[in-house]
């Protein structure tokens, strides 16, 4: 399996040197990859009244994935940078494919787009996009995405978009990959129509089984090889507190035929660049 790490977006603080040791760092030890969270705006809970839950708030602070991974491009030779997930429905697709192109021209190809639909309603809403709608928008950005990467110029009438006659320039040089986030049926449909992958945040382990059987289903009869498509999981240390409880996780999507893990070092109490190379080093003993 590939070994990649979590970003801790809300608990590195706005230090630049920490940032970099962080990612150098973890690049030395021998980690494959990189993910980070996305968001952009943070609500105030006290806010709404109408039952809504906010994993993270206004007082929890976010870097830029796009500008952050341009810069850690710069700073890193082999770590492949992952967004896992980048709220696509929330963002313009043709902005969003022009800087995925870019991040991927200045990693020389390390450069993975994760994308998922999102849960933060408020936030959506306030970046003025529906949040309802969604998935059905995000299939279109996929689609619209993929003829931009693909194609000097474009003609794409949705009914969301509308490109007429306009190109990317530069193009990809090879193709980006685009792995789906989510563990409803619709993401998992997602993943295997248009995706190259799977990424996991958190799903209890008794569904594992059942998700993982509908994922290869939906492959099947997309046509899809399914050796050839990839599952990325994510241990929380802050959830599995003991080294044999961990063992036992990966152990188990080793079983379930994931090809990619990583840890996620939030939640636990940590709070500098060195405290999480430390947790690093324990995850790449306990995984090899």
């Amino acid at each position: 399996m590939k070994l990649g790490m979590v970003f801790p977006q809300n608990e590195i603080g706005n230090n630049p040197a920490q940032i970099k040791a962080l990612a150098q760092g973890i690049e030395a030890m021998g980690f494959d990859y990189l993910l980070i969270y996305d968001h952009i705006l943070g609500a105030d809970p006290d806010h709404y009244t109408d039952g809504r839950k906010f994993i993270y708030t206004y007082q929890d602070p976010f870097h830029e994935v796009f500008v952050l991974f341009g810069w850690l491009a710069a700073l890193t030779q082999k770590l492949e940078l992952v967004h896992g997930i980048l709220i696509l429905p929330q963002r313009d697709a043709v902005l969003a494919a022009k800087q995925a192109v870019e991040l991927d021209l200045l990693s020389e190809g390390r450069f993975r787009l994760g994308i998922g639909v999102g849960w933060n309603q408020a936030e959506m809403e306030g970046l003025g996009y529906e949040f309802r709608t969604r998935g059905a928008r995000m299939d279109e950005q996929i689609a619209l995405m993929r003829e931009l990467w693909s194609k000097p110029l474009v003609n794409f009438a949705g009914k969301y978009h509308r490109v007429e006659n306009l190109g990317l320039n530069p193009l990809p040089q090879h193709p980006i990959p685009l792995w789906v986030g989510g563990t409803a049926d619709a993401p998992l449909k997602r993943a295997a129509q248009h995706g190259d992958g799977w990424i996991v945040s958190s799903v209890p382990v008794e569904r594992v089984p059942e998700l993982m059987t509908t994922l290869r289903n939906y492959l099947a009869e997309f046509g899809r090889d399914a050796s050839t498509f990839g599952v990325d999981v994510q241990l929380n240390p802050a959830r599995l507190r003991e080294e044999t409880d961990q063992l036992k996780f990966i152990n188990f999507w080793r079983e379930q035929g994931a090809t990619h893990i990583r840890v996620n070092p939030m939640g636990i109490g940590l709070r500098s660049a060195d405290d999480y190379l430390r947790l690093a080093e324990k995850f790449l003993k306990l995984v090899r």
